[in-house]
């Protein structure tokens, strides 16, 4: 791995870390409340991280937390560039995590076929 991909996994493990702090800290805002922020994808340049988020509890809609942390965006953005040091710090873009709702609808299904198998041995080949 060359140093640069190596210190672009750095900055993005790290931001990943204060972004979750910061969420759950400092943005007041009553639509971010319970976010799980899952992972960051920072841009070869540096200049964009994606960041995948999954809120928990039932109080809001993805829809209302994107929104939530898209306008919180700006201050997070500062405080992110502040707290690790960065001359230009990226632009923060939220993104819904769907890869845990997909696991968690594909253990479902897995654990109905099991069961189905289980209820119904007779049925197979």
């Amino acid at each position: 791995m060359s140093g640069r991909n190596a210190r672009t996994l750095r900055i993005g493990a790290e931001l990943q870390r204060v972004v979750a702090e910061l969420v759950s800290r400092e943005v007041k805002d009553p639509r971010v409340g319970d976010v799980t922020i899952t992972a960051v994808d920072l841009s070869p340049d540096q200049s964009v991280a994606r960041i995948s988020f999954v809120p928990f509890g039932q109080r809001h809609t993805v829809e209302e937390v994107q929104r939530g942390l898209d306008r919180a965006a700006g201050f997070l953005r500062g405080e992110v560039g502040r707290r690790l040091a960065l001359r230009h710090a990226p632009r923060l873009e939220f993104v819904f995590d769907v890869s845990i709702e997909r696991a968690d609808r594909l253990t479902r299904l897995i654990d109905g076929a099991v069961r189905s198998d289980r209820d119904h041995p007779d049925s197979k080949d």
